[in-house]
């Protein structure tokens, strides 16, 4: 019976054909006194469930396998090993006390990319992504939040072009005399997927999508995946480093961590 690593983002049926979902974690249960692995699954709604990792208990590909707990990984001797951004890893370095400085996001795909690529470094710097659901209320964020020399805010605005609505509410922004406690970059992309090189996910190019057709649906139908939620599993999975993102996304991020670390 084929053994499989449980790692995260992999998709896999329960043998009963009852659930289906991606790995999200492994952990541990007692059952009958005994401790066992398991695995918690999440299915394309959102619902989660954990199952033991009990032997020919799951479907891969439709064919009978045994889940087992990944390998731990353990750093290789050699060069000074470095972040997925490419700055150089702080080996034991504990995570920083939160600044009172913060990155602002537009959404939870936005922060869990910077996540991804950034993590390591936002830890060791104590800054905390917070995203906003959308910027259309961007200036009666930032007022609320008071900004101030050592209290700044970065902003990562998708869309960021001329003419656009997103341009429109950072001009109206700087008009409102916030310019030296808060720094707003961008990127030209409709939306953070398609800051991912459409080369990470094995495709030549992101899609076009028609004017007036909602541009994650446009993709999914695009790209023959069912809803967007699984889509996004795809995209972000595809995500090693910075290599697998676009220039100019990276550029604005790197900006804002400068922004708010002086």
């Amino acid at each position: 019976m084929p053994e499989i690593a449980a790692e995260r983002d992999l998709v896999v049926e329960t043998a009963d054909g009852g659930f289906c979902g991606a790995v999200v974690a492994v952990g541990k249960a007692v059952d009958s006194g005994e401790k066992r692995d398991t695995v918690t699954l999440e299915d394309r709604h959102g619902n989660l469930r954990v199952f033991p990792m009990l032997p020919a208990s799951f479907l891969l590909d439709g064919k009978p396998v045994t889940l087992v707990r990944p390998a731990p990984v353990t750093p290789a001797a050699g060069p000074r090993a470095k972040t997925a951004s490419g700055s150089y890893s702080v080996a034991g370095a504990p995570a920083r006390v939160a600044r009172a400085s913060r990155i602002w996001v537009e959404g939870v795909h936005d922060a869990a990319l910077l996540e991804r690529i950034w993590g390591d470094d936002l830890r060791v710097e104590g800054v905390v992504v917070e995203p906003l659901d959308g910027i259309d209320h961007l200036l009666d964020h930032v007022r609320a939040f008071g900004p101030g020399p050592q209290r700044r805010v970065g902003v990562l605005v998708d869309h960021l072009v001329a003419g656009s609505k997103e341009s429109r509410i950072v001009d109206g922004l700087r008009r409102a005399g916030f310019a030296e406690a808060v720094l707003v970059t961008g990127h030209p992309y409709v939306d953070i997927w398609q800051a991912v090189k459409p080369t990470a996910l094995g495709i030549t190019r992101w899609p076009e999508v028609p004017r007036g057709t909602d541009w994650k649906a446009g993709i999914c139908a695009a790209l023959g995946v069912r809803e967007p939620r699984e889509m996004w599993r795809r995209v972000l999975a595809s995500v090693d480093s910075y290599a697998d993102v676009e220039v100019p996304l990276l550029r604005a991020v790197e900006e804002l961590i400068d922004f708010v670390t002086i």
